[in-house]
C-alpha cells in the first residue's frame, strides 16, 4: 500500500511565483547548487525565506538518506566545476503540498566540491526543501531555485511556517507591483500636511501609504489595505509578510510619473515623505541571488 503524507487545509498550496514543470522536462529536472550563505554559517534572512516559501508549492522537512553521483555526460546543463547528485530523503514533515508526498522522495542537486575536490557529505543531514512536483513521478520533486535546499534549524522551520501561514491567511497582503499616483495636501500651519501614495498590486487590491506631518513632530506614516485609511492603519511590523511585500518591492525613489500632477513644492514633499517611509521600513535584507 502506498503511504502518502497529507497536509491540512490550512497549509494548502498557494500560487506559484516560479513556473511549474513542463512536459518537456525530464522526470527529475536538474537540481541546483547548495546555498552559499548557509554553507558559510550565515542563516538566511526573513526575505530570503519568504522568496523561497512563496515560490514553492511543496515544502518539506526531511533527512538525507543517500546521495549518488551522476556522470557529467548524463547531467545536461551542469556548470563547469560542479557535481550533480541524485539525492534521496526521508520526509519528516510536509509543511506544504496539496497532494501529499510519499515518505521517501528524490531530486537532483548540483554541488561545488571543496578545494580538495571533496563533495559535501549530506547523508543524515536534516534539510528544508522548497520544490515543485514533477509531473508523472509522485516520488520526485524539482527544487524551485539554486539554493532551495537549506539546512534545517528550529528557527528556520518556525519562520517558514509563519510565512506560509501568513501567505494563506484571508487578509494576506497582495503582491506589490509598483507605485501609482501620489498626492500632498498642505495643512493650515507651516510644515503641516498629509501625503498619500497609492501602490499598484498584482490583483488590483487597494494599498496606500499615508504620511502625516505636524509642526515640531516626527512624521507619522501608515499603510492601508483598503480604499479607506482609518485610525487602525499603522506601519507594518518588521519581518512580517506586509513588511516584506513593501520593502522588497518598492523602488528606491518615487517615480516622476507619480508626482506629475502635483505642484513643484508638493512634489518635493511627496518625494521626501516617500523616502521617509523607505527609511522607516529599512532594507529588504535579501542575501540570495535571484
Amino acid at each position: 500500500m502506498k503511504i502518502v503524507l497529507h497536509v491540512t487545509a490550512s497549509v494548502a498550496i498557494i500560487a506559484l511565483a516560479a513556473g511549474p514543470s513542463t512536459a518537456s522536462q525530464a522526470a527529475v529536472s536538474p537540481g541546483y547548487t547548495t546555498n552559499d550563505a548557509s554553507a558559510a554559517g550565515s542563516p538566511l534572512r526573513y526575505s530570503d525565506l519568504a522568496d523561497l516559501v512563496l515560490s514553492a508549492p511543496v515544502i518539506a522537512d526531511a533527512t538525507v538518506r543517500s546521495t549518488s553521483k551522476i556522470k557529467p555526460s548524463e547531467a545536461p546543463g551542469l556548470v563547469s566545476g560542479q557535481v550533480r547528485l541524485y539525492v534521496e530523503v526521508d520526509v519528516i514533515t510536509l509543511i506544504r503540498g496539496a497532494n501529499g508526498l510519499p515518505p521517501r522522495i528524490g531530486y537532483l542537486l548540483d554541488v561545488t566540491p571543496d578545494a580538495k575536490g571533496r563533495i559535501p557529505k549530506l547523508k543524515k543531514t536534516r534539510v528544508l526543501l522548497f520544490a515543485r512536483p514533477v509531473a508523472g513521478a509522485v516520488n520526485q520533486i524539482q527544487l524551485v531555485a539554486p539554493d532551495a535546499q537549506i539546512d534545517w534549524t528550529p528557527a528556520a522551520q518556525a519562520m517558514v511556517r509563519q510565512i506560509a501561514a501568513a501567505a494563506l491567511a484571508a487578509d494576506a497582503p497582495p503582491v506589490i507591483t509598483g507605485v501609482g499616483n501620489a498626492f500632498h495636501v498642505a495643512g493650515a500651519l507651516p510644515g503641516e500636511g498629509e501625503t498619500q501614495i497609492f501602490l499598484t498590486t498584482a490583483d488590483q487590491r487597494p494599498v496606500s501609504l499615508s504620511i502625516l506631518r505636524r509642526p515640531g513632530e516626527q512624521p507619522r506614516w501608515a499603510v492601508a489595505l483598503s480604499e479607506i485609511v482609518d485610525e487602525s492603519a499603522a506601519p507594518p511590523k518588521p519581518e512580517t509578510l506586509l513588511w516584506y511585500r513593501l520593502t522588497c518591492a518598492l523602488p528606491a525613489t518615487l517615480p516622476d510619473r507619480s508626482t506629475a500632477s502635483l505642484e513643484a513644492a508638493d512634489a518635493v514633499i511627496a518625494r521626501e515623505d516617500y523616502a521617509f517611509v523607505l527609511n522607516a521600513l529599512g532594507p529588504c535584507g535579501r542575501t540570495r541571488k535571484l
